[in-house]
């Protein structure tokens, strides 16, 4: 068999067909599931195609499809509006949030639109103000980082489209979704996040699901500006006595349906790099990688001027 690369690879793979088949091989490009026995690539599409090991001809590894910088500034816009902390304030095209302190996302500003020296140190005071500290969220290509600054936390944004995710949303259990984290769920997450940071959003809908009395996650529904309904999918947690089982991929399956029957057309995830486990479950789902996000704080930036 052809040595194959690591899974969650983009790939161009070429493979036998049944004997007596005309042209004799073919070719699939995507996302690698599974390289056992049965190799599995799931393509943008969301189709997942299943050839045997022994049939592989060829593999070569091939870049992630290009993103327009158009299309992260509106995902990004709406995934901000999606987890906006409990005060939120809009300053010359950046969003700034701020939610207790708790979670990076929810105390991080965002720059959506245009970047000055003026407004990073209009972001630090602002932070200052609250006796927080100036945390800038830096989605690929929207804030050209100075050489030698520290970053923190990287990302993985990704994305898929729900036509790609019909067959997994079909599959979900029917579980119930909340406009509220109830007690049980509290308890599940195990996550020292107030109620009031969890359910905030901005020009949008949030739900909470819980399944089996051992998985729970939140899903947030909010608009871009080019007029696209995503569906964030966050605060994932299944208990430790309880993984393995496929809960994770049936409550995202939940939510991601509870989501689509109220307009949503896309969804996203966003995924710590070093989670390897998550992004293998999200590939398998659909999901690709659409761009990367780290965070740094402000004064740095300010340092390097």
């Amino acid at each position: 068999m052809t040595g194959l690369p690591e899974v969650g690879t983009r790939v161009s793979l070429r493979y036998r067909l049944p004997r007596g088949s005309t042209p004799p091989h073919s070719d699939v490009v995507g996302h690698l599931l599974d390289t056992g026995p049965t190799v599995r690539i799931r393509t943008r599409r969301g189709d997942v195609v299943a050839v045997a090991a022994a049939d592989v001809l060829a593999v070569r590894v091939v870049p992630e499809v290009p993103v327009r910088t158009g299309e992260i500034r509106n995902l990004e816009h709406a995934a901000a509006l999606g987890w906006p902390g409990t005060e939120h304030e809009w300053l010359d095209g950046w969003l700034l949030r701020f939610g207790h302190g708790a979670t990076r996302r929810a105390n991080s500003a965002v720059p959506l639109h245009f970047t000055s020296y003026a407004e990073i140190v209009a972001v630090a005071d602002w932070y200052a103000a609250r006796g927080a500290v100036p945390l800038v969220s830096v989605p690929d290509r929207l804030l050209r980082l100075p050489d030698g600054v520290h970053t923190d936390a990287e990302n993985l944004v990704m994305a898929a489209d729900m036509d790609a995710l019909a067959d997994v949303a079909d599959a979900h259990t029917g579980m119930h979704v909340a406009s509220r984290p109830d007690a049980e769920w509290l308890r599940l997450y195990q996550r020292d996040v107030p109620v009031d940071v969890l359910t905030a959003v901005v020009d949008g809908e949030v739900g909470f699901g819980r399944l089996d009395g051992a998985a729970v996650g939140r899903v947030a529904i909010t608009e871009a500006p080019d007029g696209t309904r995503w569906a964030g999918v966050s605060a994932v947690h299944v208990s430790g006595d309880a993984r393995r089982r496929g809960l994770a991929r049936a409550l995202c399956a939940g939510l991601i349906d509870w989501a689509e029957q109220r307009g949503a057309g896309r969804c996203y995830v966003q995924v710590v790099t070093d989670n390897p486990g998550a992004r293998a479950l999200y590939e398998s789902m659909g999901f690709w990688v659409h761009h990367r996000s780290r965070y740094v704080r402000a004064d740095e930036l300010l340092a390097q001027k």
